[in-house]
């Protein structure tokens, strides 16, 4: 086979196409956008492995690569799979997820519904990652177009359970159809992402208030790995006088006969692996339930607790503050609040550097919990991932990024979780840029409002047209290397 050679006016053809195409790739990203696709696996079937929500959102996004012109199977909902035969069997990959996290509250307008304002996208998924889908998928549509065939086979992978951490997608993927020479996700931001914290998922957990001042204690539907937007704490109360502030709301109510006061917090939302910016609208709760002396004892405690491990993003409250070569510091996230009977579980995400483990992590919680006359509970974790950021690969896909867009930047690391640590070769690749400047009404990924400015998947479908026509002149061994 001759060796493919990359063409130099690939750029001019990827800006014709997109323009060509960017009406058409909005609407369908409005179409992914309208299925609520959350993972559900109280509600799992062998027909809908991850809950028909999920499935529905997978469908859609088999349909569009239909639509498309690829072969494309939805594997009874495990993993959806896009097919751009090649010369040679062995693949590279693209993988996007098209299950979502719940909206959670605070959202201005309908998180099922796209919504185009001054060039940005809002809607739940614009960003993470039904938006990178349909760009990637139409990426693929390019070569396809192009009527040359390129030297090895393309899979655009699409996720059912990205969100939930179980990865089960790629499980399935991974047994089924072999691991790709090399893939890449669209689920972070540029240059190149070749590093991954771990994480530990853990729960906090208060002693039984029996006849306590606590009756309800939530933040609805929001995430496990998002800083909540909101929060409602309701405790025994009689009479009125408690004020408003600039963030906390607060309402006379009667619960079961007994006279109350509900106290809403309202936060900013975020990532929990990107606190910085965010309002923790469970620590405003547990700091107006402190200041305004409406809990006492046992309860105080726990809720200073609480407001503690939510103030300290990084971690000192708790004692586990840590950072190394790879890696920012680390970072923990209390995400939401629920009462299990007499009881307060907060449930706390971090994510952590090769400076420590999950196992002293823990123990730091645990001693720090027991000394509120709480518990620590761990739920899951997985460890870091590194690859050599000075790789042929690594550093393919950082020059495609700076050649495409004119800008510079380095490989980084981040405490977010994407598919890329479940492949034995593969890299976090945008689809947000640094140099972008957002207006505070667009939401972050896993907030409200999460939103996307449209040239910033027009910039990223450049780049990534770019990288795969690069990435096909690559040797497989350097790509492994």
């Amino acid at each position: 086979m001759a060796a493919y050679v990359p063409d130099v006016s690939i750029l001019q053809e990827a800006d014709a196409f997109i323009d060509a195409h960017w009406e058409e790739i909005v609407e369908e990203i409005g179409r992914l956008i309208a299925v609520p696709s959350v993972v559900d696996f109280d509600a799992a079937t062998p027909e809908h492995p991850s809950g028909k929500k999920a499935h529905d959102g997978l469908n859609a996004a088999v349909d569009l690569a239909r639509r498309l012109g690829f072969e494309a199977t939805d594997n009874d909902g495990n993993v959806g799979v896009a097919v751009l035969p090649g010369e040679r069997p062995e693949t590279l990959a693209m993988i996007c997820h098209a299950d979502v996290v719940q909206p959670g509250i605070g959202w201005t307008v309908d998180p099922w519904t796209l919504v185009r304002r001054d060039g940005f996208l809002i809607g739940r998924g614009v960003v993470d990652d039904k938006g990178p889908l349909a760009i990637s998928l139409y990426c693929m549509k390019f070569f396809a177009d192009r009527g040359i065939r390129l030297p090895y086979t393309m899979h655009m992978i699409m996720g059912a359970n990205e969100e939930v951490g179980t990865m089960q997608d790629v499980a399935f993927y991974l047994e089924k159809y072999g691991a790709p020479a090399f893939t890449f996700t669209p689920d972070d931001m540029f240059p190149v992402c070749y590093g991954e914290k771990g994480c530990v998922n853990a729960e906090i957990v208060s002693p039984a208030f029996e006849d306590g001042a606590i009756v309800d204690f939530t933040t609805g539907e929001s995430s496990l790995n998002a800083v909540p937007s909101m929060a409602a704490l309701v405790v025994r109360h009689e009479g009125s006088g408690l004020p408003d502030t600039d963030r906390v709301t607060v309402t006379e109510e009667n619960v079961d006969g007994i006279p109350c006061a509900r106290i809403v917090a309202h936060g900013r939302g975020g990532h929990a692996s990107m606190p910085e910016g965010t309002v923790n609208a469970i620590g405003l709760a547990c700091d107006y339930a402190l200041e305004h002396r409406l809990v006492d004892g046992a309860e105080a405690d726990f809720l200073r607790l609480v407001s503690a491990l939510a103030a300290s993003t990084d971690g000192a409250a708790a004692g586990i503050d840590c950072s190394d070569a790879h890696f920012d510091p680390l970072t923990g996230v209390i995400g939401t609040v629920r009462t299990e009977g007499a009881r307060v579980v907060a449930t706390l995400d971090i994510r952590f550097p090769t400076a420590t483990t999950a196992d002293a992590i823990m123990e730091s919680l645990r001693s720090v919990a027991a000394a509120a006359g709480a518990d620590a509970r761990f739920v899951s974790g997985r460890d870091p991932f590194v690859l050599d950021p000075e790789s042929p690969v690594v550093r393919t896909l950082a020059q495609a990024y700076r050649d495409a867009t004119g800008l510079e930047g380095e490989p980084f690391t981040i405490g977010g979780g994407t598919y890329a640590r479940a492949f034995p070769c593969a890299a976090s690749f945008g689809v947000l840029d640094p140099h972008d400047d957002y207006p505070d009404w667009v939401g972050q990924m896993h907030g409200a409002d999460e939103g996307v400015a449209e040239e910033t998947l027009k910039r990223a479908m450049r780049v990534y047209i770019l990288t795969i026509d690069r990435l096909m002149g690559m040797d497989l061994n350097d790509l492994s290397a």
